[in-house]
């Protein structure tokens, strides 16, 4: 075929370099505006059918407005006097019809050790913003109280916590992540501009996922809060460096001996299979999100994949388009050199790794085997009972202080009671039935002020009944008093009994998100194996890569059971992480083994099966690894949002990279696939080389290794 005009072949990178400008420049300010559109309301994330989630629509009914209680507890050097006791009372009536409240406080209430004092403050549900305002006002009426001290807790407490932790998440996360990207690039390739070209590719991808998630969460056709937010960033910037990698070392091969146009489309057409199959197996196992009951985890599906489609679109034409602009210039000081002839003749360091694979690879195979397998062995230590209140946040933020305070002096599950909705007909039996129950402090119906005592409000004959736990409301003892609860009330007849609650939510987001690990990770695995089968051509290695990729997954979980717990001090994990981490963990581990395996089945097809594996892997050693710590480091970024979610997330998707890229990746497979042979392949066969003559027992035998 003629080669087209210079003009013609330099119009189609300057075409694109001007469009993604225009897309940066137009969508780069929406990186910082999706808070805009984001919610941080817990209860918009519960599990959709469970009871808990029916208890909080039907409760509803029974408060002429929506509020969000801020609890007050004042505590004294000794015994509560009856005039603190006064003072306090009158402090929170003061605050009725002040801005932001709703309602009419509670008079202030003496524990029953006398050292403590406790009120309740409802506050309207719409104040954003405003919030932390707000509190501050009642924090200052608060402290009117004199020989006391004052703190708030309960759910705008928490709430305002919340919105301090993600404040200035996309400034902050977004920095810290490409930061550590460009110094990992600078470090690792020693040249000046490519690093920048690959952030600046990763910017302008981040750019337009942000636009199009804001446009659809404005039209309330996805969800976004904190954390889908902050996880959008890092995966963006992660997915779309570890693409322009692969990119821009298959282009400084071809650099090396072909004109810059020419390199630029071998390049494209080299990477390209890999790239599209590893965006694929990422994006599609986030949409097997949706599958989740649990709407923050539907959320994250299809925001994650509109991230990873802009991250592929960028590497595959941002890049290409910068390279060939720039050539060999991209990768000064450093120069582009041809590939090694032949995989043993090399003298670097992913060369002699492929000798040690070469020569040894049953030892190689066992090493690594065993010590996965070690590592796993710890896996059933890591609990995903939830994260207790006390360790929602790293620091120990105001509201989880008073919280603490709080059931210091009061039941444990004080201000946040078990709520029951239940037939008006059977109040008295149902009440009853909850007061006597284990572990329950006292039940009573709530009245028409909206707290327990006096006639009960009737709505729609029901009523609703407060049940307050001995046990903080966070506790698994909370969640088996709540167990005994259920079935206590569900037995009184014709009550039609609901039990809800704070308690009631932390048990069925653990439940549902149980059940979403048993529905969505075989669906994750089925999507990653028809991928796998369709771009390898092959039926073993499929499943050899997801068996590995699972080991890997399942080590990281036994060392994150011990470093949670011995050097973190986690003493739950919150019940969304295993999957998060599966998902992660394994789209992206499939990634590594993706780019690799598809060098080493293009080399297969020239050197055969075995040159093929020393070839591809010493090929492919330094960029996968490069781009394995790069990813590692943008994950662990998340560490900079206060929240244990959010680390316990970091460091198992951090560590697991690390340790699929270091070792499953260079070793493991490798040495698998080299061990198996030819079969590996199968049903495929490449032609007769001579390197593969002696893979099995005769060379093995003659090198030693038995």
């Amino acid at each position: 075929m003629r080669t087209p005009p210079r003009p013609v072949r330099w119009a189609i990178p300057a075409v694109l370099l001007l469009v993604w400008l225009a897309v940066g420049g137009a969508f780069g300010p929406y990186a910082g505006k999706l808070g805009d559109v984001s919610t941080n309301d817990q209860a918009a994330f519960l599990p959709r059918s469970a009871e808990s989630t029916q208890v909080l629509r039907a409760q509803q009914a029974f408060a002429e407005k929506e509020t969000v209680p801020a609890i007050v507890v004042w505590t004294a050097n000794g015994r509560v006097s009856d005039a603190q006791r006064d003072a306090a009372t009158r402090a929170l009536a003061g605050l009725r019809g002040a801005p932001g409240t709703l309602g009419a406080p509670s008079p202030a209430l003496r524990s029953d050790d006398g050292r403590a004092l406790e009120g309740v403050v409802p506050l309207r549900p719409d104040l954003g913003d405003e919030l932390p305002a707000v509190l501050d006002e009642v924090r200052a009426a608060a402290k009117t109280v004199p020989g006391t001290k004052a703190q708030i807790s309960g759910p705008a407490a928490t709430q305002a916590d919340l919105s301090d932790a993600f404040a200035g998440i996309d400034g902050l996360l977004l920095g810290v992540a490409l930061v550590a990207v460009l110094l990992i690039l600078l470090l690792v390739y020693r040249s000046l501009l490519l690093p920048l070209v690959i952030i600046l590719g990763a910017v302008f991808a981040l750019g337009l996922a942000c636009a199009v998630v804001y446009a659809l969460a404005k039209n309330d056709i996805v969800r976004v809060d904190g954390q889908v937010q902050g996880i959008l960033s890092i995966l963006v910037i992660g997915a779309a460096t570890d693409y322009a990698l692969l990119l821009a070392a298959r282009f400084r091969e071809e650099a090396a001996g072909r004109d810059r146009f020419a390199a630029g489309w071998a390049a494209v057409r080299g990477s390209f299979g890999a790239i599209v199959a590893s965006g694929a197996t990422v994006a599609l196992g986030l949409l097997a999100l949706l599958l989740s009951n649990l709407t923050n985890n539907r959320a994250l599906g299809p925001v994650g994949a509109i991230g990873i489609a802009c991250a592929v679109l960028s590497a595959l034409t941002f890049l290409p388009a910068v390279l060939v602009v720039l050539g060999r210039v991209a990768f000064w000081p450093a120069k582009p050199r041809p590939p090694a002839e032949g995989a043993h003749g090399g003298r670097g360091l992913w060369a002699r790794v492929a000798r040690l694979v070469d020569l040894h690879p049953r030892r190689v195979v066992a090493g690594t085997g065993i010590a996965l397998i070690a590592c796993a062995a710890f896996a059933p230590g890591l609990r995903a009972h939830g994260v207790p209140l006390d360790e929602t946040f790293i620091n120990d933020a105001p509201s989880v202080a008073a919280q603490r305070t709080l059931s210091q002096h009061f039941p444990g599950g004080s201000g946040q009671p078990a709520i029951i909705i239940a037939d008006a007909a059977q109040a008295r039996a149902v009440t009853d039935a909850a007061a006597r129950t284990e572990g329950v402090a006292d039940a009573a119906p709530v009245g028409a002020s909206g707290r327990p005592g006096g006639p009960p409000k009737i709505v729609d004959g029901r009523i609703r009944i407060d049940a307050t736990l001995k046990a903080a409301a966070d506790s698994d003892a909370a969640k088996a008093t709540l167990k005994r609860l259920r079935a206590a009330v569900h037995g009184v007849p014709g009550a039609d009994a609901l039990v809800g609650g704070y308690t009631a939510q932390q048990y069925d987001t653990q439940q549902t998100a149980a059940h979403d690990r048993t529905l969505i990770i075989p669906v994750v695995l089925a999507i990653i194996l028809v991928i796998l089968v369709v771009l390898l051509r092959s039926l073993p290695l499929p499943v050899l890569l997801i068996a590995t990729v699972a080991l890997n997954y399942v080590a990281t979980l036994g060392v994150a059971a011990l470093v949670f717990r011995h050097l973190f001090g986690f003493t739950g994990l919150d019940a969304s992480v295993p999957l998060y981490g599966f998902v992660f963990l394994v789209a992206l581990g499939v990634d590594y083994n993706i780019f690799l395996m598809s060098r080493v089945r293009e080399e297969t097809r020239r050197w055969g099966v075995r040159e093929g594996v020393l070839r591809g892997l010493t090929a492919t050693g330094g960029v996968i690894t490069s781009a394995g710590v790069v990813l590692a480091a943008t994950f662990a970024a998340l560490v900079v949002i206060p929240l244990s979610f959010l680390a316990q997330i970091a460091f198992i998707v951090a560590f697991g990279v690390l340790l699929d890229t270091l070792v499953v990746r260079s070793l493991l497979v490798p040495a698998l696939v080299r061990m198996i042979g030819p079969k590996v392949w199968w049903p495929a066969r490449f032609d007769h080389h001579p390197q593969d003559a002696g893979t099995a027992e005769t060379v093995r035998s003659a090198r030693g290794d038995r």
